[in-house]
């Protein structure tokens, strides 16, 4: 009966916070004002209300699940990139697996040419949002012309009472080569470093939770430049090897999807939380079951060709102890 109760309790002082790329979550009507015609009926990936529905359900479920064993709930806080606008925001936090959760989100529209977005989804009962803005990522090619790509979002809150700055994150991508781009990434990662600057002047030693798809891997330049002469650590840096990671391409492994802490949470103090763990949720639901791709993420789509998996990214997470 103790040892039960102690279980129960441990549990309830666990806090699940995860990032997630949804891959495409579009909508099915056509937006005049970006790149999203191919995710529409009409469209060559003949994107129907009903592949959407069930696209929607199958991600609300995942999210219901991460880090359920060891907490008995969903996440606290879940990052998410490639969302295309506010209404499909509405409708993963609305379907059947998170309706009875109590999320708010915090979500706005970027400039990125093809409409995907970056945002927040918030359990009510364990954070409060005080304050949030999307941070703009400026970004320019040879021609001097603005590369318009995701913004950063910052989101300022509490966790069970305790003040976090939340950065989430969908860094360029490396489309045309990582060499040709790294220069793009390495501007998140200044453009991150200043807003913690100014943070840091109004602030005395603030949490900080850096999460996102940063198309870059733990040991590349701008992730490395990002955590240079800063008080965070990289629970990530252990975790990718050349058989597991967070997305494969062309059969290589990657971990471009990271959390990134503070090392204030490696303290004990009552009122705080600590860091206990991190993994990336590569459930076997989530994988292709067979085939040359047997064990990589069940996409959507392969090319063209539809296929009804959820994203070509595993969810990441850690989780936070709660000093009571």
């Amino acid at each position: 009966m103790l040892f039960s109760l102690f279980k129960k309790k441990k549990k309830q002082s666990l806090h699940t916070v995860a990032f997630y790329n949804l891959e495409n979550l579009f909508d099915t009507i056509d937006d005049p004002n970006t790149l999203d015609d191919d995710f529409t009926p009409q469209g060559f990936k003949k994107w129907t209300p009903k592949r959407y529905r069930k696209k929607v359900h199958k991600l609300a479920l995942t999210i219901s699940e991460i880090g359920l064993e060891s907490t008995a709930r969903p996440p606290a806080l879940v990052g998410i990139a490639e969302v295309e606008n506010e209404m499909v925001v509405q409708d993963l936090i609305n379907s059947e697996p998170l309706k009875d959760v109590d999320y708010g989100y915090v979500h706005y529209d970027s400039p990125d040419e093809r409409g995907i977005d970056t945002g927040l989804l918030y359990h009510k009962e364990y954070f409060e949002v005080m304050y949030s803005e999307p941070i703009p990522l400026m970004v320019y090619n040879l021609a001097g012309e603005r590369d318009t790509t995701r913004d950063i979002l910052y989101v300022y809150g509490k966790l069970n009472g305790e003040t976090v700055h939340l950065f989430v994150n969908h860094w360029p991508s490396r489309r045309d080569g990582d060499v040709v781009t790294d220069y793009k990434r390495m501007e998140a990662a200044k453009t991150i470093k200043s807003k913690m600057a100014q943070i840091e002047s109004d602030h005395e030693n603030p949490n900080y939770i850096i999460m996102g798809d940063f198309n870059d891997n733990p040991d590349s330049k701008s992730i490395q430049w990002l955590l240079k002469d800063t008080n965070l650590y990289n629970p990530m840096e252990k975790m990718g090897s050349p058989v597991r990671g967070s997305a494969n391409y062309k059969r290589s492994w990657s971990l471009f999807d990271q959390i990134i802490v503070s090392h204030n949470f490696f303290n004990y103090e009552k009122g705080t939380h600590s860091f206990a763990h991190a993994n990336i949720f590569d459930e076997h639901e989530l994988t292709e079951w067979k085939g040359k791709y047997k064990g990589t993420p069940y996409r959507t789509y392969a090319g063209r060709k539809y296929i009804g998996g959820n994203s070509d990214h595993f969810p990441v997470y850690i989780q936070l102890k709660y000093n009571a």
